[in-house]
């Protein structure tokens, strides 16, 4: 999307995604388990929506008795994304996720991840020394506790990074309501934005069928979106 004034934008952000595996998740006691897993979904269909680079990582999903796959909502959004794998927390530390988000060019770097106060943390600290210029999506990431998650948010946000929420992040990187990228979004917005869902999907829908009102223009952009693509 070009000109777009917001300091995140489609051409700027890289997206890391750290871990958001099962077993990990049954740690997480600071966020309802199935808003964390829908919310990550939001994210990672409004990414790979709009084209946003996105580099996946798990901890310890491979190489022993048990497996622990990335959340099937990950995916199934990037079914061709190499997942990399590693023995340690720190994912930052892993040279071949550093190169993936190297290798796009990009500074401005959003994180997700669990747990918060620990794989979350480390790698948001770390590429903060190596100047990124970082953002942390707190309702994508989850902690063992809520002192514990609370803590990791303050500790991240003095190092530098800044707190952000999965429908404040997609709503910068497509502010325009009457273009094909926002068209995207609400898509997904309203199959997973919760009180967003029931006021695009089931209010402003019975007013448009009623005849009420107009389409709105992100509804307009969308099915001109549907004829042209």
């Amino acid at each position: 999307m070009t000109n777009n004034p917001n300091e995140l934008t489609i051409e700027n952000s890289v997206l890391v995604l750290i871990d958001h595996q099962p077993a990990v998740a049954l740690n997480v006691q600071s966020i309802d388990l199935g808003l964390l897993v829908n919310n990550v979904a939001a994210l990672s269909q409004v990414a790979k929506a709009l084209g946003v680079p996105t580099v996946l990582t798990t901890v310890g999903a491979e190489g022993s008795v048990l497996v622990d796959p990335l959340f099937k909502e990950i995916t199934e959004a990037f079914p061709d994304n190499t997942i990399i794998d590693r023995p340690s927390s720190h994912a930052w530390s892993h040279p071949d996720v550093r190169a993936a988000v190297e290798a796009t060019g990009r500074k401005k770097l959003i994180m997700a991840g669990l747990v918060t106060e620990v794989c979350l943390v480390q790698s948001v600290l770390a590429a903060r020394k190596d100047g990124y210029d970082v953002f942390f999506v707190s309702d994508c990431s989850g902690g063992v506790t809520i002192e514990a998650n609370d803590d990791a948010k303050v500790r991240m946000t003095m190092a530098g990074a800044k707190p952000i929420n999965w429908m404040a992040l997609t709503g910068e990187w497509a502010p325009y309501w009457a273009s094909p990228e926002r068209a995207l979004v609400s898509k997904i917005d309203s199959q997973r934005g919760a009180t967003s869902s029931a006021l695009v999907s089931d209010w402003i829908m019975a007013q448009v069928t009623a005849g009420v009102v107009p389409s709105p223009d992100f509804i307009t952009a969308q099915r001109a979106k549907r004829v042209t693509g």
